[in-house]
């Protein structure tokens, strides 16, 4: 038998509770009830210690040569046009600072417009769309500055609880100058009425950090009869560091 799931009115009361009575965090609670499957996969013993160097002799290797710029339009990497709402995301990524951090590598990924991942294990009954792997990656500049044209991620169901609804969004990942140095975080977009309503969002119980995940709509990047624009910094270290998710 399916086990009876929640709703989504518990789900956001046990979110209130938290933020009621918990001291506000700035990255995500590793054990946050009202998004389930943390309970479950949240670390409950001290971590093993594991030798950095050995680690890097086996993970990959990125060289300035081996990313295109081409990887940062995730609308041309097909013969034909993709599906949706084309978008640009742009950026700095910064230190505690605000100095910029040149080269770094950044990854994204994220649905297409229907919220549906090019993934096997991704049974949404929503189309795939031919035209959109939903990957890319590009090196920051001298400004720190990177760039991505997309298609607007659309939203998608998920088990956690019963109509529970993960507000668009995009993944990025940031590696600093080791492979161990990896980030990853999520961009929201402004105005999502399901953003308030994700235990994800809402384990980072503080508000004001919860709002550096939501990029900001900027006019001044859109294109006349061509896309919109949005611009989102990372911040790595300090008091306004950017959410990441813990590994």
């Amino acid at each position: 038998m399916t086990p009876t799931l929640e709703s989504q009115r518990q789900i956001s009361a046990e979110i209130a509770a938290l933020h009621a009575a918990d001291r506000p965090a700035r990255q995500p609670r590793l054990a946050f009830p009202p998004y389930r499957s943390s309970i479950l996969r949240h670390p409950t013993k001290d971590l093993r210690p594991a030798d950095p160097e050995g680690a890097e002799l086996v993970a990959p290797v990125f060289g300035h040569c081996d990313v295109d710029p081409l990887e940062a339009d995730l609308t041309v990497q097909h013969g034909g046009e993709p599906i949706g709402e084309r978008i640009v995301v742009q950026g700095r990524v910064l230190d505690g600072d605000g100095r910029p951090v040149r080269r770094q590598l950044v990854e994204v990924w994220q649905a297409n417009a229907a919220g549906r991942y090019l993934h096997r294990r991704d049974r949404h009954p929503a189309p795939m769309d031919p035209n959109f792997t939903g990957a890319g990656r590009c090196l920051t500049d001298d400004e720190g500055g990177y760039r991505f044209v997309t298609i607007k991620p659309g939203p998608y169901p998920w088990r956690n609880h019963h109509n529970a609804w993960r507000p668009a969004h995009i993944h990025f990942s940031l590696f600093g100058s080791e492979f161990t140095q990896r980030l990853v975080t999520q961009m929201y977009f402004p105005a999502d009425p399901l953003f308030a309503l994700d235990p994800i969002a809402q384990s980072i119980t503080d508000p004001q950090a919860r709002q550096r995940l939501v990029a900001a709509y900027d006019h001044d990047l859109s294109e006349p009869e061509w896309l919109l624009g949005y611009r989102w910094d990372v911040v790595l270290t300090g008091a306004h560091r950017t959410p990441v998710e813990a590994a």
